[in-house]
């Protein structure tokens, strides 16, 4: 069957298109808890974590997942010899699993950070910290979102 001069073109347009289409590749729009564990273990590599000395204050049901406020603590001394490096959090479903990276010194005073913080939907909120000595400590939190962040429409 001879082609006819409509087919032709619609045949060489869609084949110039696909030619000038880049290739993406595409991200899950969350993290899921595999995605999770290998950004915490990709921070900590083989060290232990262990439980304790960490503090997360978090409300453990907010209305809305846009601004959710967030305070990370230490106990731990800040003195030349023994203080915090730095505190990471983590989360389970938002489209990143980092969420931050705080890093301190001796002089910072005290080892402790707050933020606001979105959240995609109800989950997992996961904080390390990384002391002198380079041991790490973790203390995790479960936040329920009755209205998500980061997933949101836009009107």
């Amino acid at each position: 069957m001879p082609t006819t001069r409509r087919q032709f073109l619609n045949l060489a347009g869609g084949v110039t298109v696909a030619g000038t289409v880049p290739i993406v590749t595409l991200r899950p729009l969350q993290a899921t808890p595999a995605m999770l564990n290998a950004a915490i273990r990709n921070l900590v590599g083989e060290a232990q974590l262990r439980n304790g000395r960490i503090r997360l204050d978090i409300p453990p049901l907010v209305e809305n997942g846009n601004t959710v406020p967030m305070t990370v603590s230490v106990a731990n001394p800040m003195t030349a010899d023994d203080y915090v490096k730095s505190i990471h959090v983590f989360n389970e479903k938002n489209p990143q699993p980092n969420i931050g990276n705080f890093y301190l010194g001796p002089s910072s005073g005290r080892a402790q950070v707050s933020t606001r913080i979105r959240l995609a939907d109800t989950q997992k909120v996961v904080a390390i910290a990384r002391l002198s000595d380079d041991t790490f400590w973790q203390v995790a939190a479960d936040v329920v979102v009755t209205l998500a962040a980061c997933t949101e429409e836009m009107n």
